[in-house]
């Protein structure tokens, strides 16, 4: 299984990749184009771009990706596009995190692994323009292989027909492959992304799916793809939409607020976080969605 992954792993990896290149410049076009409303007089902003690495207990290479992040912008106040490629094996800790969730078969015995994902998030300076977090991903180990991911909406003032064209989208990529695949995984993205401790949802949803293996590589591959796919046109219309919105300071204190629960949710109970961080990726790019400015009652 290992020898006859590696040419899938390729062709997965440079997909992320490609994604990655696609939302960036998107995004940096949208801060160029921003020349009315407020904070049009502003500069635009560009991405930074770090290169991330991972290093195993032994001290060997074990991968790394590439953080993208624009701070202060026109449009965004904070966006990140991190893309990565890890591997090595996982740790008893990382096994127990991945247990909870999954029997992976063969993984005490063989603890190889093989990861590789887009994951983004983005804070935005107007609080008419909703925040947004997507990622796609597989996995790999030699007796298992999997892909995950979603795509789910966090507005801190909330519009009716803009929920209703993001679901409509991610609907639409969807149904291709499967029609049953929308409302499964929006049900799913309704329970992910859920704050137990605040009984109230973090966002108005979208879809999350993981542990995703028909057993048909191609097949699923190319479901993943097209939620990758899905993002831009289910998000940037939005943006588009509200980025010149007057607002006053009693909605930018919502969307401080708001972020305060983004804040929660991701340290708290989001298991991107917690595997990045039990594996030992770079702590930066695993906290890269938390927001730039939040506050708590």
């Amino acid at each position: 299984m290992t020898e006859m992954f590696d040419d899938r792993k390729a062709t997965a990896a440079a997909w992320f990749r490609h994604l990655r290149d696609e939302i960036v410049a998107s995004f940096e076009a949208l801060e160029q184009s921003h020349t009315e409303g407020p904070f049009a007089d502003e500069a635009p902003g560009s991405f930074e771009v770090t290169e991330t690495s991972r290093t195993s207990d032994d001290g060997s290479d074990a991968g790394g990706g590439l953080m993208s992040v624009m701070r202060g912008g026109r449009v965004f106040e904070k966006v990140g596009v991190n893309v990565s490629t890890v591997y090595g094996t996982l740790q008893e800790r990382a096994q127990k995190a991945m247990a909870a969730r999954k029997d992976i078969p063969g993984i005490s015995d063989d603890p190889r692994f093989w990861a590789s994902g887009i994951s983004l998030v983005a804070h935005m300076r107007n609080p008419m323009a909703p925040a947004v977090h997507m990622n796609t991903r597989m996995f790999w180990t030699p007796h298992a292989w999997w892909f995950g991911g979603g795509s789910d909406l966090n507005p801190c003032i909330e519009f009716a027909e803009d929920t209703a064209h993001f679901h409509d989208t991610l609907r639409a990529h969807c149904e291709p492959h499967d029609v049953s695949f929308y409302p499964r995984y929006k049900a799913w993205a309704d329970e992910y992304f859920y704050i137990p401790h605040r009984k109230r949802a973090r966002g108005v949803g979208g879809i999350f799916y993981d542990d995703h293996c028909s057993g048909d590589w191609d097949k699923d591959f190319a479901f993943t793809q097209d939620v990758g796919r899905a993002f831009l046109p289910a998000y940037v219309p939005l943006v588009e939409k509200h980025r010149t919105d007057a607002f006053t300071e009693d909605d930018r204190e919502t969307q401080l607020r708001h972020r305060g629960l983004y804040a929660e949710y991701n340290l708290v109970y989001d298991r991107g976080t917690k595997f990045g961080l039990e594996t030992g990726h770079d702590p930066d790019a695993v906290l890269m969605s938390l927001p730039p400015i939040a506050k708590w009652y």
